[in-house]
């Protein structure tokens, strides 16, 4: 039970150092080069898990030598257009200036109902108001409508609103985060002086506090705590 358990743990964290050496993609957004990749890492690494009659050594060296290949490939897909080309493919152009491209959508298999869903899901209904959709080489579709049908920014309307910056998180979860207090140039004095101003005596009592470059502070009680 406890070598099963330690073997479950070795390639359990192996994997995860795979996907961490891949990058910070969602798994909704591999290349097919990836998909490949994760799906044939999960089969290596399921026997040994499984087999104790495997040394897990046999299931190790495949996993690290597909996180090798998978290293040098994305090196080459960096210094070769061309390479990157033929293994990941290239976006398709799926509608252009409200028309429909169906030699792209079928080379594709892209169907009519996965385009409406596609557009729906992006609050558009109607194609002729789409400049151009883009089926990227990770399976999404990107939309851009024609100018006149995007909706207005601030700057278009005559607005100048500040920017708040990134805000930084202060209290996570009852938990004081010291080194965000000081990044943000702020002491325990202020932090009791916030607790104060917002009736709370502990920052045990509170969910979540951030502040922002403009000193903009959000508060959320914790609940129960109130």
């Amino acid at each position: 039970m406890v070598i099963a358990l330690v073997r479950t743990i070795i390639l359990y964290l192996l994997i995860i150092a795979g996907v961490r050496l891949m990058g910070k993609r969602q798994v909704g957004e591999l290349e097919p080069s990836e998909l490949v990749l994760a799906l044939i890492i999960a089969d290596l690494a399921a026997v040994p898990m499984q087999d104790f009659g495997i040394p897990l050594i046999s299931g190790i060296i495949p996993i690290l030598t597909l996180l090798s290949v998978t290293m040098l490939i994305s090196m080459l897909t960096m210094k070769s257009v061309r390479f990157r080309a033929l293994l990941c493919g290239r976006p398709s152009i799926i509608v252009e200036n409200g028309k429909l491209h169906q030699r792209e959508m079928a080379k594709n298999r892209f169907t009519i109902d996965e385009l409406m869903e596609e557009l729906r899901m992006k609050g558009i209904t109607d194609i002729s108001t789409v400049k151009y959709a883009i089926l990227e080489t990770n399976g999404q579709l990107s939309v851009l409508p024609y100018a006149n049908q995007k909706p207005p920014a601030a700057k278009d309307m005559g607005l100048a609103p500040e920017e708040g910056g990134l805000p930084i998180v202060i209290i996570n979860d009852g938990r004081v985060l010291e080194h965000n207090l000081k990044t943000r140039g702020y002491d325990m004095n202020w932090l009791e002086k916030q607790l104060q101003s917002h009736g709370v005596k502990k920052a045990q009592e509170v969910y979540l506090l951030t502040v922002d470059e403009m000193d903009r502070v959000y508060f959320s009680h914790k609940e129960g705590a109130q």
